[in-house]
């Protein structure tokens, strides 16, 4: 039988996880991942709770070479090592979401909440900066495309022309709020 497609989505994606132990394909681990997510999980406890509820269903569907499903833990590992752009990036051509001609698209940088806080408990330790990531919305279709990280030495100002040119789209609306409109003095 050929794999579910959901799965084949992933199955270009390298796999950076050491060999040793490795009993799941990465691209297993990661549509299993997406559709308990899709299925309203929120948290790896909850898709924890969520495979054990559906594994026989999870087996049936997905045919795993070795009749088990991976745990949530397993698939916490492999997304710990996968990077977000590409899992988007793998996840947009699959639902094939692509700004089309005439939709309005907007943009907007926000700051990851808590993500400037220490990476240590010793209080000498300086946090690090904010994680911003500018995102963009297609507002016709309720789509949120994959966000751009904006680099710590700079702004969402500066950082939405750059996010704007790699998406490389054309005869859209852009649509932005106050802080993008701003002039020189």
């Amino acid at each position: 039988m050929t794999q579910l497609a959901i799965v084949e989505a992933f199955s270009d994606l390298i796999d950076t996880r050491r060999s040793a132990g490795k009993r799941h394909q990465q691209a297993l681990c990661l549509a299993v991942f997406t559709i308990a997510v899709a299925a309203g999980n929120k948290g790896f406890l909850a898709i924890g709770d969520w495979l054990k509820a559906y594994q026989t269903d999870l087996v049936e569907l997905f045919q795993p070479p070795k009749g088990r499903i991976p745990s949530y833990s397993t698939i916490r590992r492999a997304l710990l090592r996968t990077e977000y752009q590409t899992y988007s990036a793998c996840l947009s051509r699959f639902f094939g979401i692509q700004p089309l001609c005439g939709e309005t698209i907007a943009v907007d940088g926000k700051v990851l909440r808590g993500s400037y806080e220490a990476i240590s408990d010793d209080p000498t330790v300086d946090s690090h900066p904010a994680i911003m990531l500018v995102s963009a919305y297609i507002v016709e279709r309720g789509l949120i495309l994959s966000p751009y990280e904006v680099d710590s030495k700079t702004n969402e100002i500066t950082a939405i022309p750059a996010f704007i040119k790699q998406m490389a789209v054309s005869g859209v609306i852009f649509a932005f709020d106050a802080i993008s409109t701003q002039k020189n003095s």
